[in-house]
């Protein structure tokens, strides 16, 4: 998720009210407006009665500002809620700096609750063959870190030696070259269980020790690589299911080179550039899941056109959500995998599609632990 300002909130209200009134700005004058949140596209994709629903009000729980969302093996969905420093709805009621959250919500109840305070200022979340949740936290009064927060098991699966108790945490990786990492913004993880994270720098009174905004590997033994170098702003990231295409939204925040690049990726896990799938004329992506047949589900934050995307492998774009300030998108797993869950603003929301989600495989796949 990309660093927003107040003064750029402000400017995408009076944008988002021109368009409501507006609405053949906001898109090609030949076709139809199409009304907020009714999907349009391919209905091998997603169906024509398909609607959002929203699960949760963030203003109800003091929410500021959401990042990505996970689907965990205990089949909750996870949320982070980051708290810049910057922004009004971070203050408390006491005039202190609230601190981020991860929140859980169960679709089983409907219910919403604190998972973990203070998160670090965590955006991405991702869940590893063995369950336990792998969070990238960022700068702001952050940990400028990628963390594995323990979770529990099935009675029927006996915790092993190796890891520690449930609710507690490891550092997995905080420095490169002897230097903190710059605000570690989303994560992905591959089936033999090394862990790609970015690197951008957004906002944050701490000092910029790398000296690029970079894509990382760590690797099984805890060393950690920089693989990619070369983009301004690297953010969301995805794997195909095949594990042969790492997928990178280059954002700016300021609609300056925003876009979905695909890089072919090797069984040593490095990368060469095969293709900008995306070049966006204005904002660009942000986080993205994928399905089990390799299409890309993505919130992209366009002004002009914003809402989650379903792209083929080759870019070519399938189904179109509307939905204004899009950050993150997770499936469900199990029965609920054609279940696709949304952040946006400061809300979360799902959508039944026509596409299974993607997950690593695990034996821990549909335990509920509280």
């Amino acid at each position: 998720m990309p660093y927003i300002n107040i003064k750029t909130g402000i400017l995408a209200s009076i944008i988002g009210f021109i368009l409501i009134i507006y609405p053949a700005l906001a898109q090609d004058l030949t076709s139809p407006p199409v009304p907020s949140g009714i999907p349009i596209g391919d209905e091998d994709f997603i169906a024509p009665d398909a609607r959002l629903e929203r699960l949760v009000r963030g203003r109800d729980f003091g929410m500021a500002s959401l990042g990505n969302v996970a689907v965990g093996c205990d089949g909750y969905v996870y949320f982070s809620d980051i708290k810049f420093s910057n922004s009004s709805a971070s203050i408390t009621p006491r005039g202190t700096q609230a601190a981020g959250v991860i929140w859980r919500y169960d679709p089983e109840t409907g219910s919403t609750g604190v998972f973990r305070s203070p998160n670090g200022m965590a955006n991405g979340i991702a869940f590893d063959a063995a369950c336990d949740m792998l969070v990238a936290e960022g700068a702001d009064f952050g940990g400028r870190r990628i963390t594995r927060t323990y979770m529990p098991r099935p009675e029927s699966q006996p915790e092993s030696p190796l890891r520690l108790q449930p609710g507690l945490a490891d550092i997995v990786a905080g420095l490169f070259n002897e230097a903190s990492f710059n605000a570690p913004n989303d994560l992905v993880i591959d089936e033999q269980g090394r862990i790609y994270f970015t690197d951008p720098h957004y906002t944050g009174h701490e000092p910029v020790e790398q000296e690029v905004n970079g894509v990382y590997r760590i690797d099984m033994d805890g060393t950690v690589h920089r693989i990619i170098s070369e983009l301004i702003q690297p953010n969301g990231i995805a794997l195909s299911a095949d594990q042969r295409t790492l997928y990178v939204a280059d954002f700016s925040n300021r609609g300056e080179g925003d876009a979905l690049i695909a890089y072919d990726l090797r069984a040593n896990g490095s990368v060469a550039l095969r293709e900008v799938l995306i070049a966006y004329p204005q904002r660009g992506a942000d986080g993205m899941a994928v399905d089990t047949e390799g299409n890309l589900w993505t919130a992209v934050l366009d002004t002009s056109r914003p809402g989650i995307y379903a792209y083929t492998p080759e870019g070519e774009e399938r189904a179109y959500i509307p939905l204004n300030s899009p950050f993150g998108t997770a499936f469900g797993r199990g029965s609920q995998r054609h279940v696709l869950y949304i952040t946006a603003s400061n809300n979360l929301h799902r959508i039944i599609v026509r596409k299974e989600g993607y997950h690593l495989p695990t034996s821990v796949e549909g335990s509920r632990k509280p």
